[in-house]
């Protein structure tokens, strides 16, 4: 595992304030560096992730070392992480932000956007689809599963959920503008993040799925015309 950067106070459960005089000197390259904020990650953001490891003095040092490097970290204690096709993630997002109580940290790997959640979305997102006969088992931790469409033709696409005995890849602490690789979209900036629930992740994924026109066949309720048929003149009575 990696990590970023040494916090003492995460290793005893956050007990004292953050002492800006023990973060690494990276952070102040960080402030020096000019775009978007919502995507770099803070000091207590890394310390946040980095209490998610079995080893979190260690996961800090390594990541101070190499602060330009992917971590890897599990999930099911601080979060869950639920992975779904990017174009469907933004477009979550989206709803989140726009109609919705927001995100929490976002990231995205391998073509893929990786939505942080409640430690327990894992297990409850995919019956709560399956319940609302959205799923068909799509949300699953196989990327095989299809997604089940509602009556329109609509649907949600394979959702993979990622919990207890899972890990995932975080981003970088730093990330050049040309980096490949993961990256982060809403980087976690506070100790204790809001992460959304999976109720709040199933209302984004049907509006989303609802707000997509459908590209099927529209269905008549009436039989095809017989091209062929004679057809008579009934309003003239004799």
């Amino acid at each position: 595992m990696t990590a970023w950067l040494p916090d003492e106070t995460t290793l005893h459960h956050g007990d004292g304030p953050y002492r800006e005089d023990r973060a690494a000197d990276v952070f102040a390259v960080l402030r020096e560096q000019a775009g978007d904020q919502t995507a770099q990650v803070t000091a207590a953001g890394a310390a946040w992730l980095a209490g998610a490891a079995a080893y979190p003095r260690s996961a800090l040092s390594q990541w101070e070392s190499h602060p330009s490097a992917p971590g890897v970290l599990p999930c099911g204690s601080s979060f869950d992480v639920v992975n779904v096709p990017t174009l469907f993630g933004r477009r979550m997002l989206e709803h989140l932000w726009a109609d919705g109580p927001g995100s929490g940290p976002v990231a995205t790997h391998r073509g893929r956007m990786l939505l942080f959640a409640s430690p327990g979305t894992a297990q409850r997102l995919p019956s709560l689809l399956d319940w609302e006969e959205w799923g068909g088992g799509a949300a699953s931790r196989s990327a095989g599963g299809s997604a089940g469409p509602d009556e329109s033709g609509r649907k949600v696409p394979p959702l993979l959920c990622h919990g207890t005995g899972d890990a995932v890849t975080v981003p970088p602490l730093t990330c050049g503008p040309n980096a490949s690789g993961p990256r982060w979209v809403v980087a976690p900036d506070t100790r204790s993040p809001w992460l959304p629930g999976p109720d709040v992740l199933l209302w984004a994924c049907v509006r989303v799925a609802r707000s997509v026109p459908s590209s099927g066949p529209r269905i008549s309720i009436f039989p095809p015309a017989d091209q062929g048929a004679r057809v008579y003149d009934v309003s003239r009575r004799r």
